[in-house]
This record gives C-alpha cells, sequence and structure tokens, in this order.
C-alpha cells in the first residue's frame, strides 16, 4: 500500500501541460462532443471554422468529416487542401499535416504513449508530421514522433513505428516499405 501511495505521487508531481486553461478544455469537450463526434453538423466549412475558434491553424478548402475526433485542436496544423475523414488524432503534442493530404476513416495519430520501463509510468509524447501529399489508409495508425515524408503512403491496418521515406508505400505492423509510389 505504501508503494501505491508513492507511485501515485509520483505520478500526480510529473504532470502533463495540456496547453490551454481548464475553461477552455472544459468548452472543448463539450462542443467536440455535440458538433464533431456526434456527426451533428456535417458541414465541413462549419466544422472547420469551429476548430480555428479552438486554435486550430488550418488553410484553404480543408475537408473535415464527421464523426472526427481531436483531442486538443491547438496543437493542430492543416495545409490547403487536406481531407481529414472520420478519424482520431490523439494530439497531447503538435501534430502537423501538410498540404494534400489525406487521413482516412478510422485512422489514428497517436502522439502520446506511458514508459513501460519506469515504475511510475512517464508519460512520453512526441509530435507527428504529415508532410505534403502524405496519405493515411484507413485503420492505420501513426505512433508519436513519426515523420511521413512527402507523398508516401501508409496502407490500410498498418502501423508507422518509424519515419516514413518520400514516394514510397509502407504496409504491415510494423510497417515496411512494400514499393515506391509513382505518380502519374
Amino acid at each position: 500500500m505504501k508503494n501505491e501511495t508513492k507511485l501515485k505521487k509520483d505520478f500526480d508531481k510529473k504532470g502533463f501541460d495540456a496547453g490551454a486553461s481548464g475553461f477552455k478544455m472544459f468548452c472543448w469537450y463539450f462542443t467536440s462532443m455535440l458538433f464533431f463526434r456526434s456527426g451533428l453538423i456535417p458541414v465541413s466549412s462549419i466544422l472547420v471554422f469551429i476548430l480555428r475558434l479552438f486554435g486550430a491553424k488550418i488553410g484553404k478548402e480543408v475537408r473535415i468529416k464527421p464523426y472526427i475526433y481531436i483531442h486538443y485542436p491547438w496543437r493542430l496544423t492543416i495545409g490547403d487542401y487536406s481531407w481529414l475523414a472520420e478519424c482520431r488524432i490523439e494530439n497531447l503534442a503538435h501534430v502537423t499535416i501538410g498540404k494534400n493530404v489525406c487521413v482516412s476513416q478510422k485512422a489514428m495519430l497517436l502522439t502520446g504513449n506511458h514508459d513501460y520501463k519506469k515504475t511510475d509510468f512517464d508519460l512520453i509524447t512526441k509530435p507527428i508530421i504529415l508532410e505534403d501529399g502524405a496519405w493515411i489508409g484507413a485503420k492505420a495508425i501513426v505512433c508519436p514522433g513519426v515523420i511521413v515524408q512527402s507523398h508516401a503512403v501508409l496502407t490500410v491496418n498498418s502501423v508507422a513505428t518509424k519515419n516514413l521515406d518520400a514516394y514510397t508505400l509502407y504496409q504491415g505492423n510494423p510497417a515496411v516499405k512494400v514499393k515506391d509510389r509513382v505518380i502519374e
């Protein structure tokens, strides 16, 4: 029991800076539930407007589909002409999405994990970058700290644990190079 109390105290000391006030996080939670995760507003331009109100930096002609989950919009940057389907963005650290990027249905961008080697289960966060023209397939997962370089493709149900090279298709868990991407 004594060890458990010490572990809890150590964990609580480390803290996590969400990058926003408690009030802003409270407002975002209810806004997200009502307008984003419910699918109540299927109009992309309205969803983009709301994300900008909460601090997201979003380019022109970006498409945000209903049922998307975005943990902290103030830690999100999206370039022009990108498309985000019904995906999950767990952005405890910053997520940068370039121009002409597609994040498909049920894909997950995960910027946080815990250090299983430590008894106090430290939270580790690292940013994710999806460069211009990248494509994240349906149900694919991008892990903390990964850079998906220009026009790389992470295929359906694959897991990127390391950086993906430009103009390359990756597949599997963990994702490995399958072939070069040729754009005609």
